[in-house]
């Protein structure tokens, strides 16, 4: 299954029998075969109706709305939902479950120390040039590890490891970039450098895999357990990426060390660092190159949590057969 990439201006959908079929101002551009598609993103002024996304929606193809220039995301569509009342009343449930909490944020946490801990290690190979900042900073991730493993997973407290290691994690990374891109660690809203604007912009698309992974598997995206529920914010979807997030740091270092991505891709408004176009074209293509292991671990950890709640929360439903 493929994702559609719309990133251009005055660009028009409509719905051609089976087909998407893409408008520009000149006529007809192509057509792409609605059962190939999984997604759709667009960025800019891309004109539609509500038929065309009422058909994505009614085909389970979901829709991700960015902004022109800041790549922000705006909406997301998404097709109907799953029909499981069991899941999200034991899930609801859990999140006022304090110990059940504790552990889910102890174990994502672990495992986002333990990726990033493996970006590094491999980046050593890659840089014996960044050995030092590599090494110091590797040691301090696997201090902050064992102290997550010896003492009881508070809240609190684990937010405190988190940004511990975020620290040094970044400040490794910012060893293997140049220096006149900038990096000195991770800033947003907006992003004030190349890096930053390609870390926010792969966190976003891997947020909206995230959500319609969990809406996919019949989870509410709004009810994390490390995250906790926000107004505006889907926190499991933020929970779940956390594991994930050093694939985006990974795919960043690389575009920007085989040159795909250069000083010219990018702008600055108002302290606001702007991935252009043709850089915005090259970095959805790798996305979309590297994504599908991403992809099936969000299937993968939703999958197994619906099947928790499930079984949990059946028991919890009342069968009232006269009201049927």
């Amino acid at each position: 299954m493929a994702t559609l990439f719309l990133d251009r201006k005055d660009l028009e959908l409509r719905i051609d029998g089976a087909t998407v079929a893409i408008y520009e101002p000149a006529g007809r551009r192509g057509t792409v075969p609605l059962h190939l598609l999984d997604r759709v993103v667009m960025q800019g002024r891309v004109k539609l109706d509500t038929g065309v996304l009422t058909k994505l929606a009614e085909l389970g193809i979901a829709t991700l709305l960015l902004s022109a220039r800041h790549s922000r995301r705006l909406a997301i569509v998404l097709g109907a939902g799953h029909n499981q009342a069991a899941i999200r009343l034991a899930q609801s449930r859990r999140v006022f479950d304090q110990d059940w909490c504790a552990g889910w944020a102890a174990r994502q946490v672990g495992a986002k120390l333990r990726t990033q801990s493996l970006l590094l290690t491999e980046a050593l190979l890659a840089r014996p040039d960044a050995r030092k900042p590599l090494t110091d900073a590797l040691a301090e991730i696997a201090a902050i590890a064992q102290q997550l493993g010896s003492v009881p997973a508070e809240p609190t407290r684990l937010l405190g490891f988190e940004g511990a290691a975020a620290r040094s994690y970044f400040a490794g990374l910012a060893a293997l970039l140049p220096p006149s891109l900038g990096f000195v660690g991770r800033n947003r809203r907006p992003p004030r450098d190349p890096v930053n604007a390609c870390l926010s912009l792969g966190y976003t698309l891997l947020h909206f895999d995230a959500v319609r992974a969990c809406h996919g598997a019949g989870l509410d995206p709004l009810l994390g357990f490390y995250h906790r529920p926000s107004f505006g914010r889907e926190s499991l979807a933020c929970d779940l990426i956390e594991p994930l997030r050093a694939r985006i740091d990974l795919m960043a270092w690389q575009l920007f060390r085989d040159r795909s991505l250069r000083a010219e891709h990018f702008s600055n408004d108002q302290g606001a660092c702007l991935l252009g176009k043709a850089g915005r074209g090259i970095f959805f293509q790798r996305y979309e190159q590297q994504a599908a292991p991403a992809r099936r671990a969000l299937r993968r950890q939703c999958r197994i949590l619906a099947r928790h709640f499930t079984a949990e929360g059946e028991p919890l439903l009342g069968h009232d057969d006269e009201a049927l």
